[in-house]
């Protein structure tokens, strides 16, 4: 597998410490044809109009490693950015390890989680291209508050599809949400022909990511001035996350360390990409590597278990199909409490990249995440999300490795949130409540059976 080469881009940050661009990584890919795509196959699927504006499929499928970030949009990260990166002394001395640990604190901006970083930059461009209205599926609420808040900053309107079992678990974000002028409304539901089919089919289904995305773009493709927002797989949102990676690169250089090995949370990929592509960029213009480790949960394994092959993005195969590493679209995952985590498919670019070697990935079950983060907590008095407390939990694993190795590590995470609004999950962990992983599994099994493997895949 190859690689271009390059030299590093000449500017790098504003005197804040913000970016000045974004890094995309396709730029760095030999061989990696970025968007391709194939016309929806699904009997009875309807056509969708296009739903990004110029600006936004021009940074999709560009080859160009840098891309500017427009003044108005840096002037909106500087109210937050660069976000910390804080050395976790206390974890390291409860573990008692020689590995340094790092961990980049996303849970500082106003959203809670990383997801603010892509809402601003797509609510920008959709606002200078007319368009009145946002619409989007949300899985535990980080990104539908992070757009909701972005559309209050430039005068839109917001309607979210919120995943029902989320919805109920995480009423909190769900409030966050209304309280920005969002409507929100739980998933699958009656609002839509997509969400009425499934709910016609399985009354009591908990939804999926994929089930709120159909519904979410059936919504935006009969409104007039509606557009459907994406919050994480596609090429424009792992870009615009890229500036967590090159805040931390700068960061860490300036305390003279380097990592190892750096992990963050897989649900589609923005967490994972915003932090880790940077480091991959920063493989290929200066030698030094670092590990990239990708954690999801065995509820939802794509890159651990599933099939590399072509797929839809939505639950009733409207959406164009895309490569990437899958459980298959119709995958209704267990309703674990790392809701942001539950989609069926990894996006196509880290799945390109697991294919190749370039990345790795780990699973885990969510009774050990949340043992993980829990220990966190009380190390750094800083409570995780429980998509990031998957970061922490292989964090964790490799520090005692390094402890009982006697072997320095350093290591790098992305604490992609807070979990402030999912202390009710917390409550549930503490008092054993948390559903069986031997479940997850099963529902695993039967979505892996039912996927068929094409010839040569």
């Amino acid at each position: 597998m190859t690689v271009s080469t390059g030299m590093p881009h000449p500017v790098h940050h504003t005197p804040g410490g913000v970016p000045t661009h974004w890094y995309n990584v396709v730029a760095d890919l030999a061989g990696y044809v970025p968007q391709e795509r194939r016309p929806a196959q699904r009997a009875g699927s309807h056509a969708l109009r296009p739903q990004l504006p110029l600006s936004i499929y021009r940074q999709s499928v560009s080859n160009e490693p840098f891309i500017d970030i427009p003044a108005e949009v840096r002037a909106e990260y500087e109210r937050w950015r660069p976000t910390p990166l804080v050395r976790a002394h206390r974890l390291e001395r409860m573990l008692r390890t020689p590995a340094r640990i790092y961990y980049k604190y996303e849970g500082a901006s106003p959203s809670g989680s990383h997801k603010l970083n892509s809402a601003i930059a797509q609510a920008y461009y959709y606002k200078k291209a007319g368009v009145r209205e946002l619409v989007t599926g949300t899985g535990a609420g980080q990104w539908g508050t992070a757009l909701a808040m972005a559309c209050t900053a430039y005068d839109m309107a917001c309607t979210v599809f919120m995943v029902r079992c989320s919805y109920d678990q995480k009423p909190q974000r769900r409030l966050l949400m209304e309280l920005n002028g969002a409507r929100v409304i739980p998933s699958p539901s009656v609002t839509t022909k997509a969400g009425t089919s499934i709910v016609a089919d399985d009354p009591e289904c908990a939804g999926s990511l994929s089930v709120a995305s159909s519904e979410a773009h059936e919504y935006a493709n009969e409104g007039d001035g509606v557009r459907y927002s994406a919050g994480s797989g596609d090429n424009h949102v792992l870009l615009h996350q890229t500036v967590i990676g090159q805040e931390a690169l700068a960061q860490l250089e300036a305390l003279g360390d380097y990592p190892d090995t750096v992990v963050a949370a897989l649900g589609a990929g923005s967490n994972f990409a915003g932090l880790t592509m940077p480091f991959y960029r920063d493989s290929v213009t200066t030698g030094r590597r670092a590990r990239l480790v990708a954690v999801e949960p065995k509820s939802c394994p794509k890159l651990t278990r599933g099939v590399y092959t072509w797929d839809h993005h939505d639950a009733l195969g409207n959406t164009p199909m895309s490569k990437m590493y899958t459980l298959g679209h119709r995958f209704i995952p267990s309703p674990i409490h790392a809701g942001g985590l539950r989609y069926h498919g990894a996006a196509p670019v880290i799945s390109w990249m697991y294919h190749e070697g370039l990345v790795d990935a780990v699973a885990y079950g969510q009774r050990a995440v949340f043992e993980a983060g829990a220990a966190f907590a009380r190390a750094e008095q800083v409570i995780p999300a429980p998509e990031s407390a998957h970061a922490i939990r292989h964090v964790i694993d490799r520090a005692e490795r390094a402890r009982e190795t006697n072997t320095p590590e350093t290591i790098l995470f992305n604490l992609s949130g807070h979990g402030l609004m999912d202390l009710g999950s917390y409550e549930k962990w503490m008092q054993g409540l948390l559903e069986e992983d031997s479940v997850a599994d099963a529902e695993v099994e039967r979505a892996l059976a039912s996927l068929s493997r094409p010839a040569g895949e």
